[in-house]
């Protein structure tokens, strides 16, 4: 038993940065050929030029709003929207549908969508048997994991949601060597089992994931003799990130390519600073490139302690679709970036919404001088860009929290 899933995990930073960005040309160059949303997305860029990350950040980021409305635009004619690299058949193994609807293919590479090296990290091994309660209908998080146990050579047991009293049952006459699903799902079954005074000793490990993953609960489940970890995955990218013995955020996949940015625009942000996961991944089936995940993170210095020497992430902050509705208007986050951008002594920008309902004030909070009547000029670039009238609060450098919020929303709903 070796401490790593493959010597991948291991390599010097600077060789797998090499790797990527080499890597990088060939599949923008493969996504503008094979899928046509992204010949339309990607028109006009060359390629062949996007050899380091500055090249990469003038690509447009695609969120997952632009892709459901490609899908619905094409819905009759194809039900991807131009994403998919490949067709029905031998290569696309299976269609899931996520809430939106957005639907999604899965080719037909063994890991399709990697999450083997988190189950790796997670303790299990091959031979054992896993016990999976992500859902098997409909929506992909089940055979997310089954696939990557099964690359393992891990047995799949298919619990699915619910029936908690039959899956006990499985549990306690199959003796699985370890859990996947929800950390909710398994606190139920948890203590389910204790009402019912019926022992699990097999299951002293899980990789949780689809919800937030509190210290307190993890330190509910080793109290009750299970390791619980998490991974960071969705139906679109597979895995991201995953959690390491080290308890000390999320160590980044191996196969994909991320960045954080300021929500609501495509402007990477310095380490450290909480912004939105953007991710570019090297499937050839469904080749997303700058794929906004809406969900907010930041990077974290230095290597793991487990050795691992890929990037850390902290794990899911939140959400960064922070779009809010303000005396009757919208109001975007890329409204904010687009005054910010305006107004180069403007380090960062926080809107801050106030006020009873219909009664709305908005104040601009952003860490400039205040000087030279810009909070006047800043005021009235607000009103062009929102058609709303904002007040401007010139605040120290340092001073707005790192919590990626561009609109904070602090109105009383009572």
């Amino acid at each position: 038993m070796t401490d790593f899933y493959d010597q991948l995990e291991v390599r010097d930073p600077a060789q797998r940065e090499a790797d990527l960005l080499a890597a990088l040309p060939r599949q923008v160059a493969h996504a503008q050929s094979a899928a046509p949303a992204f010949a339309a997305i990607l028109k006009g860029f060359d390629a062949q030029l996007v050899v380091n990350r500055e090249a990469l950040a003038a690509l447009p980021v695609t969120r997952k709003t632009d892709l459901l409305a490609r899908q619905k635009e094409l819905r009759t004619t194809d039900a991807f929207g131009g994403f998919s690299a490949i067709a029905r058949g031998p290569a696309m193994r299976r269609v899931f549908a996520s809430p939106g609807t957005i639907y999604e293919p899965e080719g037909a590479a063994p890991d399709y969508w990697r999450t083997a090296r988190a189950l790796y990290a997670a303790g299990f091994r091959s031979g054992e048997l896993v016990h999976n309660s992500f859902s098997y209908h409909m929506t992909p998080a089940g055979a997310i994991l089954e696939s990557g146990a099964h690359a393992l050579g891990c047995s799949v047991f298919p619990g699915g949601t619910g029936q908690t009293e039959q899956q006990l049952e499985a549990m306690a006459e199959l003796q699985p060597d370890g859990y996947v699903g929800t950390p909710s799902f398994l606190k139920i079954l948890i203590e389910k089992a204790a009402a019912m005074n019926l022992p699990l000793p097999s299951v002293t490990k899980a990789l949780l994931s689809g919800e937030a993953f509190p210290p307190s609960l993890r330190d509910w489940l080793a109290e009750r003799g299970v390791r619980g970890m998490q991974c960071y995955a969705t139906a679109d990218l597979g895995l991201i990130a995953y959690e390491t013995s080290a308890h000390e955020g999320l160590v980044l996949d191996e196969g994909v390519l991320l960045e954080i940015v300021r929500p609501g625009t495509g402007d990477p942000v310095p380490d450290g600073e909480v912004g939105e996961v953007v991710v570019t991944t090297f499937n050839r089936d469904y080749p997303l490139v700058r794929f906004g995940t809406g969900d907010l993170s930041a990077v974290l210095p230095g290597p793991c302690p487990s050795g691992r020497t890929n990037t850390r992430i902290k794990g899911w902050l939140g959400r960064a679709d922070q779009t809010t509705k303000v005396r009757g208007m919208f109001v975007h986050p890329g409204q904010v970036a687009e005054v910010a951008k305006r107004f180069p002594e403007i380090a960062r920008a926080r809107l801050v919404v106030e006020g009873e309902m219909a009664q709305d004030r908005m104040t601009l909070k952003v860490e400039a001088p205040a000087t030279g009547g810009l909070a006047e000029r800043i005021a009235e670039a607000v009103r062009e860009v929102t058609k709303l009238r904002s007040e401007v609060e010139c605040v120290p450098t340092g001073s707005l929290p790192n919590d990626g919020k561009v609109i904070e929303d602090a109105r009383s709903y009572r």
